[in-house]
């Protein structure tokens, strides 16, 4: 009986693999859909299709798994990879992080969980997926986080709309805009919600391990929730936009008839000298 475990931490940000690998002396290009694999003490590279007890997966939306990793091994590999990529000071205190195990028991019957599944073999296929899901999924709620923030400020502003008011500058608008923006580009392009490892064109077993894992995170219905949401703040915004627009055409309209009494007034005046 085999077993494997899984750690996973959203970073900050984007990780720019290519230039990570540079850094590392690593002369190959990674392309957007594929991670970098490293071992976790000489950072050297790894092949999907090799199968090391100790092994790191990074992913260029901002992912890391570590699999088979202690947390000493984990402390290691952040403080040797640190120097290159800041995303990885303090990821221990990661606010984002999940953790998975996989069982080999020959002869058992198959079985995945949330937290765990059971497999009568293995392939390493098999960690490439998990690895792939555990990604998606901690990178995803890094997103879903951010857009609560954004839904609770822009509460905030509708409760005072509710009041007669509206206080929100253009800049500030531009800001929410293109942060709505980035949600649905991040979730789409980035995190690959809607994409299959290419594992699992040529292994029905892999195939069918992701399907179930897919399902169990919910990544479909996270990803639409994700959408939706980001339609409706940018419906918002738009509302609050075309009401700043308003008030101001109404204010420069003011200030021209302003302006005209006051021609008025000048020339009466003139008039009674």
């Amino acid at each position: 009986m085999e077993n494997y475990d899984y750690a996973g931490y959203a970073l900050r940000g984007e990780l720019d693999l290519n230039k990570l690998a540079t850094r590392l002396d690593i002369s190959r290009r990674y392309r957007w859909e594929e991670p970098m694999i490293l071992t976790p003490l000489d950072l050297r590279p790894v092949a999907d299709n090799v199968d090391t007890a100790e092994r790191i997966y990074l992913y260029y939306f901002g992912a890391v798994v570590f699999v088979n990793c202690s947390a000493k091994t984990i402390e290691t590999f952040c403080a040797g990879v640190a120097p290159y990529s800041e995303a990885f000071r303090n990821l221990a205190s990661a606010r984002f992080h999940d953790e998975y195990a996989l069982q080999i028991n020959t002869g058992s019957e198959r079985h995945i969980t949330n937290d765990s599944a059971v497999m009568p073999d293995y392939t390493p296929a098999f960690s490439g997926i998990i690895c792939f899901v555990i990604a998606k999924s901690v990178a995803l709620e890094r997103i879903e986080e951010r857009l609560d923030q954004v839904l609770d400020e822009i509460e905030g502003f509708i409760t005072r709309l509710e009041h007669g008011w509206l206080r929100i500058t253009d800049k500030r608008l531009a800001r929410m805009a293109s942060s709505i923006l980035s949600f649905k580009y991040a979730s789409l392009s980035h995190i690959m919600v809607l994409d299959k490892p290419e594992s699992t064109w040529k292994n029905e077993e892999a195939y069918q391990l992701y399907l179930t894992m897919a399902n169990l995170f919910e990544l479909t219905e996270r990803y639409n929730e994700i959408r939706h949401k980001s339609e409706t703040l940018l419906d918002i915004t738009e509302v609050f936009t075309s009401l700043s627009h308003a008030r101001r055409a109404s204010r420069l309209e003011w200030t021209i008839i302003i302006l005209i009494v006051i021609e008025i007034v000048i020339y009466l005046v003139d008039i009674l000298k």
